[in-house]
């Protein structure tokens, strides 16, 4: 059984799928593009992210897909103001030896600032004695679910969403990779996704954004190359209220934030979890004794008051590249399949920019604006 044939194809409708189909009818509106998502649209890591997005970057090209998705974040906002995305102060907590680095890894729109201790409050929030403080403007906070859902109610009249079905199998066809673009694909040409519906989709490129799924058959053995690996990301739940002035605190020593969820009336928690090549199934399953008795240990260290409370928390993994860095790239020889991802766990933070250079690769039928932040690079 074989699908109409599309021009692009998007695995993956997450927060990064969804950003990529906007981005190519933003560039060439006359483009099809059919979103393959195996559950519902945002139900993957989307469901479970964060959302903290902070105006920083650890190298050059970091910064700028920061400053890039910042301002596009910014853009969204404008357009819709009733999007859940809300800046927020931010607050950030460097032992002396990291806070003189702090200025070449924060954007300068960050206009990083020396600031008072936080006092401890209802979290009883401790902090060595000589660590410094330091605010921070341009940082915001989305509810990362409800973004893509509004992404996806808005693309729905543009592209085509097939949520409910799974790519078994993806694989380039043989056919000349100059053919014009202006043509819709037809079988034999581009790329072949087999779905588990019994269907046959092509399309004359696809584009990958499988967000943890890396191992899956439909397109391990592409994406192989890249060397990426799987890791756990855990978050805990504080049941505490936030008020109205709190904001959140980035720990830099630790790599941990903590974050008032005013939407859900709680805090949350994130600190490193060092255990690798996770499968998304089992993660998803929830809280292990070693994750409760690691999320303790690093909450004894700022909220100790707090630390043996920790009953609950959000778990899920992301996928990593081998430099720290998205990899945005081609997977094969004509550029006919793309990946975009292994953003290490700053998924919604820099979707924005991971979407544009995942688009710069693509071959369509108008003049490409300037590049994006990261255009060319595999790294």
């Amino acid at each position: 059984m074989t699908a109409e044939g599309t021009d692009i194809a998007v695995v993956g409708g997450g927060i990064v799928g969804c950003l990529i189909a906007r981005h190519i009818t933003a560039r060439a509106p006359t483009t099809s593009v059919v979103i393959l998502e195996r559950e519902t649209a945002g139900s993957g890591a989307s469901r479970y992210s964060a959302g903290l997005h902070c105006p920083r970057g650890a190298t050059e090209r970091l910064r700028r897909m920061a400053r890039y998705s910042q301002d596009y974040y910014d853009g969204l906002t404008d357009l819709d103001p009733r999007l859940p995305i809300h800046p927020t102060p931010l607050s950030v907590v460097a032992s002396p030896a990291t806070a003189p680095r702090l200025g070449r890894t924060y954007l300068d729109t960050a206009r990083l600032a020396p600031a008072a201790r936080p006092t401890a409050g209802p979290l009883g929030i401790r902090l060595p004695h000589d660590s410094r403080v330091f605010s921070v403007e341009g940082a915001q906070h989305a509810d990362v679910y409800a973004l893509v859902q509004a992404l996806a109610r808005d693309l729905r009249h543009r592209v085509s969403f097939r949520e409910g079905v799974e790519v078994v199998r993806v694989e380039p066809s043989d056919a000349d990779a100059d053919a014009d673009a202006d043509d819709r694909a037809g079988p034999g040409e581009g790329v072949t996704l087999r779905l588990r519906t019994g269907e046959t989709l092509t399309a004359r490129q696809a584009v990958l954004a499988p967000g943890p799924w890396l191992a899956e058959p439909a397109w391990r053995d592409l994406v192989a190359p890249l060397a990426a690996r799987v890791k756990k990301i855990i978050a805990v739940h504080l049941d505490r209220p936030p008020a109205p002035g709190d904001r959140p605190i980035v720990f830099e020593d630790d790599d941990a934030f903590l974050l008032p969820l005013r939407h859900r009336g709680h805090w949350l928690f994130s600190y490193t979890c060092q255990e690798w090549d996770t499968d998304p199934g089992a993660a998803a399953r929830g809280l292990t004794p070693q994750n409760t008795a690691e999320a303790r240990a690093a909450l004894r260290r700022y909220l100790p008051r707090l630390a043996e409370r920790a009953l609950s928390g959000r778990v899920f993994c992301d996928a990593y590249s081998t430099t720290g860095q998205p990899e945005v790239r081609a997977l094969d020889p004509h550029g006919r399949i793309v990946f975009a991802g292994a953003a290490g766990g700053s998924g919604y933070r820099l979707a924005p920019a991971i979407a544009a250079a995942a688009v710069d690769l693509l071959r369509l039928p108008v003049h490409r604006p300037r590049p994006a932040p990261n255009q060319g690079s595999h790294s």
